[in-house]
């Protein structure tokens, strides 16, 4: 649904040189906040994800075009203009252009965008209010900062994968690209604080987010067990580290979710389970001793509840205020009568299905005087490039049809 109101954002704008997912998600978020996001690509390849596919849409005939679901997933609300930045014809384009914008967001290795005049030292002092936000796999400054960083390592070298996953298997990556999303969060709140510096002094600042960090930072808990115990935690599958029980437990027909908060709750959802002596058992009667003891009671719970179906177990515990659910398929999901009603799948026209509706995933932003807004649906490669070039810089058609048959764009 477009909002008639204009987003937080709107008014400002932003010349992205981000490409696959941290960065796309980053500017995405801005994106639906209102912001104008120009996306620059290079000419004939453009983003790397627009191939990363099957899935791709269909045309009108029903034939897949080139864009693909993973780039339709972070792109939305943008305009693609093609710009070649190794010509110096191409760099004076995009620091022309970057005068008119408040924030630039790059995800190049460090270091590249120096061998085009737009790395944040280049830019600083001609543009001492930009907010410049770059998101790397390591960062700016360490010894690593020069190495390609990717989610999955991040992931990896970031602890998350020794902690995901069945005891005594092999460790996990998450099933979407965890690391790349967080960080794309992080840049978001980053950027939006630096605006309010702006606001208030009138400077503009680098931006430094990098995926390790961000990786860092969501081991949340089981970093702070580690450095609060000196333990280090291995995989416990579905478990809580800190909560039992808390986990998935199997039913006569399937699998649900159990969750139990504190020890009142354990004792009703004993009670009703037909073994309240299980509340009562010094074992188990805290939750620091069910912790102690996880391996026996959850070797219990899973004999009882496989005897029910998840039906019985679901319907049940909902009445008596226990937290549990089934685990969804993603059709499944989407399927969920609250998904919907919160307008969590939306649709876009889009020109390369000849204007037929587009399925995309919606944001979960919720503002009741600036909600944001679906304005453009995910741009086709180098789709307002003549649009961003008469509109920033007042170009003619002859101009850029000159820097067309340059390469330039």
């Amino acid at each position: 649904m477009i909002s008639p109101i204009p987003g937080p954002l709107a008014g400002l704008k932003i010349f992205d040189l981000t490409r696959v997912l941290a960065g796309p998600s980053c500017v995405q978020i801005l994106g639906d906040l209102g912001a104008d996001v120009i996306k620059v690509e290079r000419p004939k390849h453009g983003d790397d994800t627009r191939k990363f596919g099957p899935p791709f849409i269909k045309n009108t005939e029903g034939d897949e075009t080139s864009e693909s679901g993973y780039y339709l997933s972070a792109n939305r609300n943008k305009r693609s203009i093609t710009l070649d930045l190794t010509k110096p014809e191409g760099q004076l384009l995009a620091r022309q252009i970057i005068a008119k914008c408040d924030i630039l967001v790059e995800n190049f290795k460090v270091g590249n965008l120096a061998k085009y005049g737009l790395s944040y030292d280049d830019l600083r002092a001609e543009f001492p209010d930009l907010v410049y936000c770059s998101i790397t796999g390591f960062g700016q400054t360490g010894p690593m900062a020069t190495q390609p960083g990717y989610d999955f390592m991040a992931q990896g070298i970031g602890g998350l994968m020794s902690i995901t996953g069945e005891k005594d298997r092999d460790p996990q990556r998450v099933g979407v690209p965890i690391a790349d999303l967080t960080a794309g969060l992080w840049a978001a709140i980053s950027i939006n604080a630096a605006l309010r510096h702006r606001e208030i002094t009138g400077e503009g600042q680098q931006v430094d987010i990098s995926l390790l960090d961000t990786q860092i930072s969501t081991l949340s808990i089981q970093g702070l067990n580690y450095l609060t115990s000196g333990e280090v935690p291995g995989l416990l599958g579905n478990a809580h580290p800190n909560i039992v029980p808390y986990q998935v437990f199997p039913t006569s027909d399937g699998n649900i979710i159990i969750s139990i908060g504190n020890d009142a709750q354990f004792v009703r959802f004993c009670t009703f389970i037909g073994h309240f002596e299980l509340s009562s058992d010094e074992k188990f009667k805290t939750n620091e001793m069910r912790v102690r003891n996880r391996d026996e009671l959850t070797n219990i719970l899973n004999n009882i509840t496989h005897e029910k179906t998840s039906e019985y177990w679901l319907v049940g515990l909902e009445d008596i205020k226990i937290a549990c659910g089934p685990i969804n398929r993603i059709d499944q999901a989407f399927e969920n009568p609250q998904v919907q009603s919160r307008e969590m799948e939306i649709e876009m026209r889009h020109p390369a299905t000849g204007n037929k509706p587009i399925k995309l995933i919606g944001s979960p932003i919720k503002m009741s005087q600036t909600p944001v807004s679906y304005r453009r649906p995910p741009p086709m490669l180098g789709e307002h490039t003549e649009e961003i070039l008469s509109e920033f810089l007042e170009l003619s058609p002859d101009a850029c049809f000159e820097l067309r048959k340059k390469g330039i764009i």
